[in-house]
């Protein structure tokens, strides 16, 4: 679990979080990003790449002591953000609020339903379901509801807290669910009445989704550097292969899952289960065609995010032409990434590993793999929908 979140479970007195809302440009953490200052003044979690810590910092001091919530935009136009040092170039803002312990019958009106809020969204995320929070970011004189108000929106529709208007909050359980469909944090407005017509009441929907899967076929060196890599990056890692021998907790200590089958057959049968989806990454890292083919043939007819393979030009040659022997057409085949990774010109194992999870990571995140030195224009940029664009043909 996140170690904000896990904080917040644990909290027993009244605590400061800081939220960012919104970020434009080149800014240090994305919306989601939380802080929280407890009364003795020690710190979980961040906001930003440090620079304006110490700021938010002094002012959990002050909305601890009042109870009035902040919203504060840092950026380098600003001069208060001068002061404090955001250099990166981008914009951020930041929500302040105050949040008491709270239990089942904490009113939304009270700071205690933000504590009811948050943990049933951290016991969500620990549990790996797909979650939606939805925070009350700002609204205009005479809204209907209070800066900072939390509810909590689960897979199931379920929703934990409430924001102090009941038509917003009947409007906040279809719209998280919507947006929890997604994948993508949001940002939505609602009139000043808790309406879907009208503007005055702005709402962050922040969706936590399960970690995407990574299934690694092969047992060689590369593939246990890219185990260790992928679960690294946050993926939920399955090393399978057939050979017992080889496919162990010993030689893989990072995999989640060490399964010990036919690569093709594992995989149809997750697919079978619906354990797979369209973020599922298929890395065919056993140069062995009797491995390679039959498994590219189930993993190129699914909808996955990513199927990349190992080999040179000329094993990537020879394999397309076994693989339309099996009937697959060129739409299928062009969904293939290989020879997999991006030319960084290493060799060893732990090298070949980075260059092959930058490729994954390029391509969902719809990035050219150039350096920034070379390159104009933001260097942060929205987040993608976790899709994976179809590779050249």
């Amino acid at each position: 679990m996140d170690a904000v979140l896990d904080a917040i479970v644990r909290e027993r007195e009244p605590f400061t979080l800081a939220t960012v809302v919104s970020t434009w440009s080149s800014a240090p953490r994305e919306s989601g990003a939380r802080m929280l200052v407890r009364s003795d003044g020690s710190v979980v979690g961040s906001v930003s790449g440090g620079c304006v810590e110490g700021d938010v910092h002094a002012l959990a001091g002050e909305v601890l002591a009042d109870g009035v919530p902040r919203l504060v935009r840092y950026g380098v136009s600003d001069e208060v953000a001068g002061a404090v040092g955001l250099t990166c170039g981008g914009t951020i803002e930041v929500l302040v609020q105050r949040v008491e312990p709270g239990d089942a019958s904490a009113r939304a009106d009270d700071g205690g339903g933000a504590a009811v809020a948050l943990t049933a969204f951290a016991a969500a995320v620990a549990a790996g379901r797909a979650t939606a929070l939805a925070t009350v970011v700002d609204g205009a004189e005479g809204a209907v509801t209070r800066q900072g108000a939390l509810l909590s929106v689960d897979d199931m529709g379920r929703a934990t807290g409430a924001t102090g208007s009941a038509r917003l909050d009947a409007a906040l359980v279809v719209d998280a669910a919507a947006v929890l469909e997604t994948g993508r944090t949001a940002e939505l407005t609602y009139g000043l009445d808790g309406s879907r017509q009208g503007v005055g009441i702005r709402v962050l929907v922040e969706v936590v989704a399960p970690p995407p899967r990574l299934i690694v076929a092969g047992v060689t060196d590369f593939a246990a550097a890219v185990v260790s890599i992928g679960g690294f990056l946050g993926f939920e890692v399955t090393l399978c292969d057939a050979r017992s021998a080889f496919a162990t907790r010993v030689r893989f200590p990072d995999a989640h899952e060490v399964v010990i089958d036919w690569p093709h057959r594992y995989l149809a049968g997750e697919l079978a289960a619906g354990r797979v989806d369209a973020r599922t990454v298929v890395l065919v890292l056993t140069h062995d065609p009797k491995f390679d083919e039959p498994l590219l043939e189930v993993a190129l007819g699914a909808d996955l995010g990513f199927v990349g393979a190992m080999g040179s030009r000329r094993t990537h040659a020879d394999r397309l032409d076994r693989l339309r022997e099996r009937g697959l057409d060129e739409h299928a085949l062009a969904r293939l990434h290989s020879p997999v990774g991006l030319d960084l010109a290493g060799r060893s194992p732990r090298e070949t590993a980075l260059s092959i999870m930058a490729h994954v990571v390029a391509t969902r995140a719809g990035g050219s793999g150039l350096p920034l030195a070379g390159m104009s224009g933001p260097i942060h940029r929205d987040a993608g929908a976790g899709g994976y664009p179809v590779p050249p043909a």
